[in-house]
């Protein structure tokens, strides 16, 4: 029979740190249960979502410092996720984080970076979904391969109609494109835009998914406000490129998103610099300089990380299979891993305010 307790298994893990959030898990009460027996000590921990990035490091920890205080006995430890409750919602009630990509001004490589991002979390093994919001020029069909599909749709009991999203690659993808030809979109006007937008997250059903990415249009107009009210966001990601006329935009962005009390994840900086195959040590800033790292910096906002510039994520994508999934092993999906990883890191601290002060769901 063991020698130790339930209790002072509790104590000894209550030391264990979050490596995302900064706080102990005794001090964010994660752990719930604890029962030992001749053979194992079972642990039950429930963190702020989303935690398929960090499990792995927290049970690790959390394995050796009970080895160490035990002297080898074995361990099993289980995972909940704790998100903000969302089934006060009365749109994308099934979706668990919502993320809004977007950039102060057109040509930075947006849709490109929310692509990407949703490839990384699917790699993951998240269930995400990829809204294109992007109206006027719906780039994600190709990006996923899809162009010239058609949403399947039915009709309800009730006389509604609903849309299913198109699966490419295990992602979920919904787009303007897929309702009209990309020259009947660029001409829609300002009521037109709004109420296609409308149905394109009101009428869709997504099922339940870990992340829905939005690929929002560029700027930061009536379109851009009138999503980042309606829609019930997570938070938002701005992407950039290094030099001013970029970074000037990135401003008005910052500017919009906190008068609409949307959290800022971070900034992307895309196109950071460029790295010939043949010189990988080599980097040539083509376009200035640390322009996202230091708008980031004196906004007080995240910087993701610096995306390089390379034919082969401009070939991937127009070719319908994002770099992250096409190339893992290259430079940019390794560094668009990475900015997925940051961004991540991100929403679990937007979780957590938000756990602090409002209802919590578990999922196990």
């Amino acid at each position: 029979m063991a020698d130790f307790k339930e209790q002072d298994i509790i104590k000894v893990l209550g030391n264990v740190k979050d490596p995302d959030l900064g706080h102990t898990l005794g001090e964010m009460n994660a752990i719930q249960k604890v029962t030992i027996d001749d053979e194992l000590i079972k642990i039950w921990l429930e963190l702020p979502g989303p935690i398929g990035w960090v499990a792995k490091s927290i049970n690790d920890e959390c394995a050796a410092a009970i080895e160490k205080f035990t002297g080898g006995f074995p361990n099993e430890i289980m995972f909940a996720e704790r998100n903000p409750d969302i089934g006060d919602r009365t749109i994308l009630t099934k979706v668990k984080n919502i993320i809004a990509v977007s950039s102060g001004k057109g040509g930075v490589g947006k849709s490109a970076i929310a692509s990407n991002i949703a490839a990384a979390l699917h790699r993951h093994g998240a269930k995400v979904g990829v809204l294109d919001a992007d109206i006027t020029g719906p780039s994600q069909p190709t990006m996923f391969g899809v162009t010239g599909q058609a949403f399947e749709a039915e009709e309800t009991a009730d006389g509604k109609t609903i849309a299913y999203p198109v699966d490419s690659m295990g992602i979920k993808v919904a787009s303007m494109g897929f309702m009209l030809d990309r020259d009947d979109a660029a001409i829609l006007r300002g009521p037109l835009l709004s109420g296609y937008f409308a149905l394109m997250f009101e009428q869709i059903e997504w099922g339940e998914l870990d992340f829905l990415v939005l690929d929002l249009p560029p700027g930061t107009g009536d379109i851009q406000l009138t999503m980042t009210q309606k829609l019930p966001l997570t938070g938002s990601l701005i992407v950039t490129t290094p030099q001013e006329i970029s970074v000037a935009d990135v401003r008005r962005a910052i500017s919009m998103f906190r008068k609409v009390n949307v959290d800022i994840l971070g900034i992307v900086e895309n196109m950071a610099y460029f790295t010939p195959d043949d010189m990988p040590d080599k980097k040539y800033y083509i376009f200035g300089k640390d322009g996202g790292k230091n708008v980031a910096k004196e906004n007080a906002i995240t910087f993701l990380g610096e995306v390089p510039l390379n034919i082969n994520m401009r070939e991937a994508n127009d070719g319908g299979k994002p770099i992250v999934l096409a190339d893992e092993d290259s430079l940019q999906s390794k560094t668009l891993t990475e900015v997925t990883a940051n961004m991540v890191r991100e929403i679990r601290k937007v979780n957590y305010n938000k756990l602090k002060t409002g209802n919590v769901e578990i999922s196990i």
